[in-house]
């Protein structure tokens, strides 16, 4: 065992050890009316001030630009640049998440909320059997599970109001399809088209091929793969035709998303009309039920009170128990059930509900 993978082994080991002792520690207080013993859900994330996500960005793009120009032949500026957009969003946790892995694709997917997919460990073995060579295909899930998200059409690029103006015969050249400010150099929209901050794997657009000079095609592709035996629009002389493309595009980022190759010269435009991207962090939906209320005898009385049941669809996250006296101490609480035992010299109510919550959708 590596002395890097030993560290990790050994950081965990001691995470789930503060665990263990935080959870025994909660079962062995007495509660009262007011005071909660519940096995809680875990906490918010704490917001970022902007001070404090401003070092944060610096630090993951300063700890990992030189592996990604080495790596993936991007420019470690340009990098940074891209991705300045995705830090400034970035939910808070995922982002420090992000600079405490020791792997730059075990960080992007914790960047992108799919960090439980990538452990460093996974990323380590698949780079030791690969004998150290990176294969980004083969790591992290930034092209599973994928949601697609539509927005407005916007204008990307239109060759026709650019200085480089109509594509040559039998050439390529690559276009910015997400996360800019502006898409006014390659002849689009002045605004985002809403695209700031996405960490895309794919997107959906409408490409036209304008009068071009002869029949022929043009292929749309991944920027910096190698030109599909595809077509994605057929075009006769001086035709205006488009067709409805989805394009995959390099995540992470790299100088520009997609390359369009054409047979004949031709002028382009193009139109976003939606995204494909992993699945963003979603706040739960969380409510109590009603509270079962059981009357313990005094004098060392003991009882079980157990909470309604959740409702349809949603999941218990908490057990909490409370008591009317100081001298009726919880002895237990799980899954729904609490238990006392009552020392005071008279009657007391132990008082038990469920904390339930689900993933907000259909």
């Amino acid at each position: 065992m590596s002395a890097r993978t030993k560290q990790i082994t050994c950081l965990a080991s001691l995470a789930m050890l503060a665990f263990l002792s935080t959870a025994n520690a909660a079962t062995s207080q007495p509660g009262v009316i007011g005071t909660r013993q519940a096995q809680q859900a875990p906490a918010a994330s704490k917001p970022l001030a902007a001070r404090e996500r401003a070092q944060l960005s610096r630090a993951l793009t300063t700890q990992w630009g030189n592996y990604v120009q080495r790596v993936y032949g991007v420019e470690s500026a340009v990098w940074a640049q891209r991705m300045a957009p995705n830090l400034a969003s970035a939910d808070a946790d995922n982002l420090r998440n992000a600079l405490a892995r020791d792997t730059f694709e075990g960080a992007m997917a914790e960047l992108g909320g799919a960090g439980v997919k990538l452990s460093d460990d996974k990323t380590i073995d698949v780079l030791a059997a690969a004998g150290g060579t990176p294969t980004p295909q083969a790591l992290g899930a930034l092209s599973n599970d994928l949601v697609y998200t539509p927005i407005q059409p916007c204008r990307i690029l239109d060759t026709r109001s650019t200085a480089a103006g109509a594509i040559a015969a039998n050439s390529t050249r690559s276009f910015v399809a997400v996360n800019a400010s502006n898409f006014t150099s390659q002849g689009g929209s002045a605004t985002n088209c809403g695209t700031l901050g996405l960490s895309a794997t794919a997107v959906a657009i409408n490409l036209t091929a304008v009068t071009p000079a002869i029949a022929g095609y043009a292929t749309a592709f991944p920027f910096g793969t190698a030109q599909p035996v595809a077509s994605s629009v057929n075009y006769t002389a001086g035709a205006i035709v488009n067709n409805a493309l989805i394009v995959q595009i390099p995540n992470p980022l790299s100088s520009f998303d997609f390359t369009v190759y054409t047979f004949a010269q031709s002028h382009y435009v193009a139109d976003i009309v939606g995204y494909f991207a992993p699945p963003v962090a979603t706040a739960l939906q969380c409510q109590e039920t009603a509270n079962t209320d059981l009357a313990i005898a005094a004098n060392g009385g003991t009882g079980n009170a157990v909470a309604p049941a959740c409702a349809t669809g949603y999941t218990q996250t908490a057990t909490n128990c409370e008591t009317t006296s100081w001298q009726m101490p919880i002895v237990y609480f799980q899954s729904g059930t609490c238990s006392a035992r009552n020392n005071d010299t008279s009657s007391q109510t132990l008082r038990a509900s469920r904390t339930c919550c689900r993933v907000p959708g259909r």
